[in-house]
């Protein structure tokens, strides 16, 4: 027996010993010993709690460092963008404290800066003017949304830098700043968690909280100064949240389901905007239409009967698919796809056949399949028509 095994020995039979010494004399060993492991376990609750409390806060308050330090560099640059910075909008239709509003997390008045102010004091330190702080009033704001909206904030802010900082690269900004990119990365993470568990279960009416909180993923993913520092942290959970959508798409199987599937449908499409993610998505979607091409194809062949709400759900894949193929040619990227994706080979090498086999039972499943078809063809030539599914 090694050192480590005859500790490990000493020091349950010890521990047994001690329970049976000092347990009390209306309890049996099994008994108090069950109690004594579920005070542990509370206490263990407890202290689990408090730790990712302050890890939370911790994130938080290396949040408001790196924006601070980022906009005091800028101004040793001689870069003066605070007086632009509250003007500055989001790529969507709405600005960030108007998307906050809707979601019922906004900033109160005194946290606010008004421009003329900010240009008054351009010459003080960032420290003292710089950004409202990350934290949250205290207005009505769904549960889930509540501990995400700093890590909104946050990354939306440093979109912003980056856009008024185009002289220099935010890339070397970032390797100025110790832990810079872990702070990046670790926000991401956390607000892809909370994505994930919202879109298991998504909730209608759906706040803009979670529509501008997918499209600042794919703006931040879709920044070559930013994109490597998320994806080494963060691939497996953007892989996680793009199968969850998908599957939230073709699982659902309520009556009304048709509103849900079009809110997750588009933010898969929005996801799919950016062009590093756009060809997994792709790729995934692909994966499910083949398998279950080939699952009709057996049911065909015995006569069986199949699920109807997946036949029904898998439109909606479609729709998605025709959209991000769409965008891939709109972006010039169409030669870059090709044939080496495997699930593209697949699906074109047995297109035809399958068309032939299941156009009888399937027609308008066959049809859809056909039009694909022609929208991948037309991607690899670089040809396809900026035409909708009827």
């Amino acid at each position: 027996m090694d050192g480590q095994a005859w500790y490990l020995r000493t020091s349950k039979l010890a521990l047994a010993l001690a329970i049976i010494h000092s347990k009390p004399a209306d309890k049996s060993s099994r008994e108090y010993t069950e109690h004594l492991a579920r005070t542990v376990s509370g206490q263990e609750s407890k202290w689990r709690a408090k730790v990712k409390a302050l890890e939370a806060e911790v994130l938080q308050l290396r949040q408001k460092q790196l924006l601070s330090r980022i906009c005091s560099g800028s101004f040793e640059s001689g870069e003066e963008i605070l007086p632009t910075l509250s003007a500055q909008e989001p790529r969507s239709s709405e600005n960030t404290s108007t998307l906050l509003e809707d979601s019922g997390c906004v900033l109160s008045n005194d946290q606010r800066t008004e421009p003329s102010e900010m240009t008054e004091h351009s010459g003080e330190s960032c420290i003292s003017t710089p950004f409202p702080p990350l934290s949250i009033v205290n207005r009505p704001c769904a549960p889930l949304e509540k501990p995400l909206s700093s890590h909104m904030q946050f990354l939306q802010r440093l979109l912003g830098l980056k856009t008024l900082t185009e002289s220099e690269s935010l890339k070397t900004d970032l390797s100025h700043f110790e832990n810079a990119s872990s702070t990046v990365s670790d926000s991401v993470f956390q607000l892809l968690d909370g994505l994930i568990t919202f879109y298991r279960e998504p909730k209608l009416p759906c706040s803009s909280f979670w529509i501008e909180a997918v499209d600042t993923l794919a703006r931040l993913i879709g920044d070559c100064n930013l994109s490597n520092h998320i994806l080494k942290k963060c691939s497996k959970k953007l892989e996680e949240f793009e199968k969850t959508l998908l599957q939230v798409i073709l699982s659902n199987n309520h009556i009304n389901r048709f509103q849900v599937q079009h809110y997750v449908s588009q933010s898969l499409v929005t996801l799919g905007s950016c062009s590093l993610l756009r060809r997994s998505i792709i790729s995934l979607l692909l994966s499910e239409v083949n398998s279950f091409a080939d699952d009709l194809g057996t049911i065909n062949q015995v006569q069986a009967s199949y699920d109807v709400t997946r036949y029904e759900n898998i439109f909606s894949v479609f729709c998605v698919l025709e959209q991000l193929l769409q965008k891939e040619t709109e972006e010039g990227n169409a030669s870059k796809m090709g044939h080496e994706d495997q699930e593209i080979k697949k699906f074109l090498q047995k297109h035809d056949e399958t068309i032939l086999q299941l156009s009888d039972a399937f027609p308008l499943f066959t049809f859809y399949l056909w039009r694909l078809g022609t929208l991948l063809n037309s991607v690899e030539t670089g040809t396809v028509e900026n035409n909708s599914l009827p």
